[in-house]
């Protein structure tokens, strides 16, 4: 089984198909394992930002917690950054303006 950290988009190969520990950090970042960040159902877009209906309500993400709904996400590769120097993003930004 393969997951990825929701926080640094490292790649974590797990053996077997067994649980993500309720603290089980990441080796890389440390971040939280074990939270709806990680998890498949996480979406911002529904109600409770969850798309597992009978999940109760978890206040912090990001945060490990005991939800038992957890389904970690696959690998899908480190989070994505822009490639956009900060002069570019200004250049584009003044160029919605001109007549």
């Amino acid at each position: 089984m393969r997951i990825s950290c929701w926080q640094c988009g490292e790649t974590l190969e797990r053996l077997g198909v067994g649980r993500v520990g309720k603290r089980e950090p990441c080796a890389k970042c440390d971040a939280d394992l074990h939270c709806c960040r990680n998890c498949r159902f996480f979406d911002p877009s529904v109600h409770n930002q969850c798309r597992e209906t009978q999940a109760e309500w978890v206040k912090e993400k990001d945060r490990a917690n005991y939800c038992d709904y957890l389904d970690p996400t696959e690998a899908v590769g480190p989070p994505r950054r822009s490639s956009s120097s900060s002069s570019d993003i200004k250049k584009k930004f003044d160029d919605l303006f001109k007549v």
